[in-house]
C-alpha cells in the first residue's frame, strides 16, 4: 500500500466546536460479520467514554445480519431515508447532511463489493453517496470482511490501492479465522475493541479548551494490521 499520511483538518461544513463529543458515522455492508454492529457501538462508547455521537448507515443487504432495535438506540440510516427525505428543491439532502455532521467515517465490515463501489467512484446507494461526496480532509476509516479468496483476488489489492492511494483511506486489515462459510484464513474483520481503538487514535476526543481543530494524528502507513483473534 502506498505511504501516504492523513493530515491534521478542520471542515467548516461540520460546526466543530470544542465542547461538542465527536460525531462518526458507523457503517455496515453485506458482510455477516454486520452481526457485531451492536458490540461495536458498545466498543466505540466505551473508547469515547461516552463522549461520541453516532449514526449507522446501512446497505440494504447489511440488515440481513443485525435488527436496527439492538444498536443501543442509535439512529440507523437506509437508502430508503434518502429518498423519503427529498420531497421538493428546497429539502435537505441526506447524504450531503450526513457529510456535513461527521467528523469522520468507519465502514466496519467492508465487503468485497462496497470495496469494488468505492474504488470505482460508483454512488448508487446512501453509503457510496456519502462518500462520493466526502470532505478528504475528514478521515475515512475501513475494515475489510470477505472470504479469504476474495481477499487476495487481484481486484482486492487493486481497487485496496485506490482507496488507500488516490482516496486517502485508512485500512483496518482483516485478520485469519475460521469465517462463517467454514473456511480458515485471512479475511475476517478484526475484533470490534481494536477498531474502536484505532478509531479513537485517529479521530481522539475534542478537549475543552481546544480551537476546535479536529487534528488526526501522523501515520506513515494507510493500513493497519490487527491481531489474528483464535480460530
Amino acid at each position: 500500500m502506498s505511504s501516504t499520511h492523513m493530515a491534521a483538518h478542520e471542515s467548516s461544513s461540520s460546526s466543530i466546536s470544542p465542547s461538542r463529543p465527536r460525531r462518526i458515522i458507523l457503517a455496515v455492508t453485506g458482510s455477516v460479520a454486520s452481526i457485531k454492529l451492536p458490540l461495536l457501538v458498545d466498543r466505540m462508547r466505551d473508547a469515547y467514554k461516552g463522549a461520541v455521537e453516532l449514526k449507522i448507515v446501512t446497505t440494504r443487504h447489511a440488515m440481513h445480519f443485525f435488527d436496527p432495535n439492538n444498536v443501543g438506540g442509535v439512529q440507523v440510516l437506509t437508502d430508503a431515508d434518502e429518498w423519503n427525505m427529498w420531497k421538493r428543491m428546497s429539502d435537505p439532502v441526506l447524504h450531503i447532511e450526513l457529510r456535513n455532521w461527521a467528523d469522520a467515517i468507519v465502514i466496519a465490515p467492508l465487503d468485497a463489493n462496497t470495496l469494488a463501489k468505492l474504488a470505482s467512484g460508483l454512488s448508487d446507494n446512501l453509503l457510496t453517496c456519502i462518500l462520493r461526496a466526502w470532505d478528504t480532509a475528514k478521515p475515512v476509516i475501513v475494515c475489510p470482511a470477505m472470504n479469504t479468496v476474495m481477499w487476495g483476488h487481484p481486484f482486492t489489492r487493486k481497487h485496496l490501492g485506490v482507496c488507500t492511494g488516490e482516496l486517502g483511506y485508512a485500512v483496518i486489515e482483516p485478520v485469519v479465522k475460521t469465517l462463517a462459510c467454514g473456511d480458515t484464513g485471512v479475511g475476517a474483520m478484526a475484533e470490534v475493541g481494536f477498531i474502536a481503538g484505532v478509531v479513537r487514535k485517529m479521530v481522539p476526543p475534542i478537549k475543552s479548551g481546544e480551537d476546535g481543530e479536529a487534528k488526526v494524528p501522523h501515520y506513515e502507513e494507510h493500513t493497519v494490521p490487527a491481531p489474528a483473534g483464535p480460530l
